[in-house]
């Protein structure tokens, strides 16, 4: 099974993204002239970072004494103070994990990084303020930077779907059977990062270095909290239960948004790429899922998900066209008859052949294999 490093080694050569990278950089090279430093503790360098050159360097949100700052602005470095006061660090050299995002759930989702960022922006967002939209532009492109290091020279496949898929319904544990196989065959599994469908596939990514009975206990556990309504409290620290009681599961993606704030991110994915933008989000999601991506029965959100993908699949704006699976014959062509004007879109063009409609989960990634994901 192809595992994802916590942090992926082959990064920009001239970033540093932490404190050891640091001390191996100086050390190596004895120079920190035209490097990157991404918010990196150097509160303890200060012998450092008065001996080195650093002409040309840049340093992000980096903490650091003030002899240290003023020396270093003297080489002909850039120092971006961090922001006080921040609940999220703009400057991040790393995705989030769930661990961070949901730091102190004890105390209620209220007190959590993940809840006190969405207040931010909410706050932020009504004042208007061009301070804020910079520092949130600043930590969506950071975290882009994350993500592509992180998926470089991965197979990825999208799994999308709604959020309404309940935990504890047969269609859920549809949904983790497919992002467990899809695991299983050396694909990392992508989704919007929330609950629901994107949830159940994140799962069963997590479940795949476990067996069978592993899922079945799994499943039943959830299904205590099966939506994260009325409670985010309760939804999320279930799937904390499942985490506690088998560690180290498989790695996937997860890529939600602040901007729909109700909805909290799944603890299931091991890495999350949030962000404030939803455009930046809803793009960097399906671009990246070079491998395919398989379509949930899910509501506009979804619809236009398919579309997001279909239409550089149309204009092969990025090169071949990417595989797309539809799951669920009647809901694509009766309830939202999406299918049928899909088809006619594709027709005699590259993407024809890309394209399937499925009734069954079970079918996805056979049919994935088939279109050439």
């Amino acid at each position: 099974m192809q595992t994802m490093p916590a942090h992926a080694a082959h990064h920009d050569d001239r970033e540093i993204e932490s404190l050891d990278e640091f001390d191996a950089t100086v050390s190596a090279r004895g120079t920190l002239a035209g490097f990157r430093v991404q918010a990196v503790d150097l509160t303890d360098r200060t012998r450092e970072l008065l001996a080195t050159d650093t002409k040309g360097a840049i340093f992000l949100g980096c903490p650091m004494r003030e002899d240290a700052a003023a020396k270093i602005r003297a080489d002909g470095a850039m120092v971006f103070p961090p922001v006080p006061d921040l609940p999220f660090d703009p400057y991040r050299g790393l995705l989030y994990s769930p661990d961070e995002l949901f730091a102190g759930l004890g105390k209620g989702y209220e007190e959590t990084l993940d809840a006190r960022a969405y207040a931010w922006f909410q706050q932020t967002k009504a004042d208007g303020d061009i301070l804020a939209s910079m520092l949130r532009a600043i930590h969506d492109d950071a975290v882009s930077d994350a993500l592509d290091e992180l998926l470089r020279d991965t197979g990825v496949v999208g799994v999308m779907g709604g959020h309404a898929m309940g935990r504890g319904t047969e269609a859920y544990a549809g949904a983790a059977r497919l992002g467990r196989e899809l695991t299983r065959a050396g694909l990392t599994v992508a989704t919007g990062g929330g609950p629901g469908a994107m949830e159940a596939a994140n799962l069963g990514a997590y479940a795949a270095p476990f067996d069978d009975e592993m899922l079945t206990e799994t499943l039943q556990l959830l299904a205590k909290a099966p939506k994260f309504t009325p409670s985010i409290t309760d939804w999320a620290a279930a799937a904390f239960e499942v985490r506690t009681r088998w560690p180290r599961g498989g790695t996937s993606v997860g890529i939600p948004t602040w901007f729909y704030g109700h909805e909290p991110p799944n603890p299931f994915a091991s890495h999350i790429a949030k962000y404030f933008a939803n455009a930046t989000r809803e793009d960097g999601l399906l671009a990246r899922s070079t491998a395919g991506v398989v379509f949930l029965p899910g509501a506009a959100g979804t619809v236009q998900e398919i579309f997001d993908t279909a239409t550089p699949n149309y204009y092969e704006s990025r090169g071949e066209p990417t595989p797309m699976v539809l799951v669920d014959r009647a809901h694509w062509t009766e309830k939202l008859p999406t299918w049928p004007l899909l088809r006619s879109l594709a027709r005699e063009r590259s993407m024809e052949s890309r394209i399937a409609l499925v009734d069954r989960i079970e079918e996805a990634p056979e049919a994935l294999k088939r279109l050439g994901g």
